[in-house]
């Protein structure tokens, strides 16, 4: 292990361990153990394969994105996926997403700006869906605007939810429009025409400068608009979008069932299926909030206010939320080490400093 891995993960556990402190400060510690002690954690073996089976359909989703691009199989899309997963649980920053398209460069020769897109096509579904589970959520449960769980500087209540809903709300339709906007042949060739045009506002400066302008800059950002769009041409195949769109159904389906599964074992947790739809929903809200590795504190205080919306204790919301958490991580976590070990993918220069990311959008080039 590198010093910087070692850095990372020591602040990582030092961040984390002050995050569930926040989070569980007004639960007494003997009662959380008593609680965590008493789940039927047989439980967990059926809401485990139903997070491993909703994993499996990202991976066929995201394969089903990359095959406008280029056709791989459902074990070399499912392994990267994994690898960005596991990147997203132990360190800051989001790195597994800017992981899974230099993976899919290195070992599939998919351009890192396409790969990109393609990443980003399969979180414009996740966030369309979310908003649409939401909308649903609030037309048929009142969330209350007394209720509020603090986290540090964070007062999760109806307030902050509706903030965070505005603004994915406001990302969604900049996303969208942009992905449609950029794979119209016309509105590129317009960006394209500007590109071209910037060396010549450098009228001051000799030909040879121009044109190294245009070899180092222009033609780089032709590059990677070129390869975004190449990411993004999934619009252009309607059956496409609709199959994509039913996955997602599917993956945040399971993802809400092995809520219900685990709750079957979980003394005090007696939602229906809808209310835990409704709970897993609100998680996935707040913990869009910038926050440690893995949502350890954030993701607990999120469910503490959603559960308290049915009715829940603190203590009972707090070990049932800290132990579902666990479920949905920990697993991704090993998973994820497995499929880097598979794919001999060296996790250290894959994700300190940025170097790789750096270096890949100056040397993308339309194929």
């Amino acid at each position: 292990m590198t010093q910087k891995m070692t850095i990372s993960f020591v602040v990582g556990l030092v961040i984390s361990a002050a995050a569930l402190y926040f989070a569980f400060r007004d639960v007494p510690l003997g009662d959380l153990v008593d609680y965590l002690a008493s789940i039927k954690y047989v439980w967990i073996l059926p809401a485990l394969g139903l997070v491993m089976i909703s994993f499996y359909l990202r991976a066929l989703r995201w394969q089903l994105i990359l095959t406008s691009t280029k056709k791989i199989t459902i074990g070399r899309a499912f392994h990267p996926m994994m690898i960005g997963f596991m990147l997203n649980c132990v360190l800051p920053g989001r790195l597994g997403e800017i992981a899974r398209p230099i993976i899919l460069q290195k070992k599939e020769k998919v351009p890192f700006t396409t790969g990109l897109a393609t990443v980003a096509a399969e979180r414009i579904f996740d966030i369309c869906l979310l908003l649409i589970l939401f909308i649903v959520t609030v037309s048929f449960i009142e969330i209350r605007p007394d209720v509020n769980v603090a986290f540090g500087k964070y007062h999760l209540n109806r307030a902050t939810l509706d903030t965070i809903f505005s603004g994915m709300l406001k990302l969604g339709f900049v996303l969208i429009a942009g992905v449609i906007l950029i794979t119209i042949g016309t509105v590129r060739d317009f960006f394209y025409r500007i590109i071209r045009y910037l060396p010549n506002l450098f009228f001051f400066f000799g030909q040879n400068i121009k044109e190294v302008i245009q070899l180092k800059i222009c033609d780089p950002l032709i590059g990677i608009l070129e390869n975004i769009a190449q990411g993004f041409t999934l619009v252009r195949y309607p059956g496409k979008i609709i199959l994509s769109s039913i996955l997602s159904f599917l993956i945040w389906g399971l993802i809400a069932l092995a809520y219900y599964i685990f709750s079957l074992g979980s003394p005090g947790i007696d939602l229906t299926f809808f209310e835990l739809s409704v709970v897993m929903v609100i998680i996935c809200f707040f913990i869009s909030l910038p926050s440690v590795p893995g949502w350890w504190g954030l993701w607990e205080a999120a469910g503490v206010f959603a559960l308290s919306l049915f009715g829940v204790s603190a203590k009972e919301a707090a070990g049932f939320t800290l132990a579902n958490h666990a479920l949905q991580v920990f697993p991704v976590i090993l998973v994820g080490l497995a499929s880097a070990m598979i794919l001999s993918v060296n996790i250290r220069q894959m994700t300190f400093n940025g170097r790789e990311y750096r270096q890949q959008l100056p040397s993308v080039k339309p194929d």
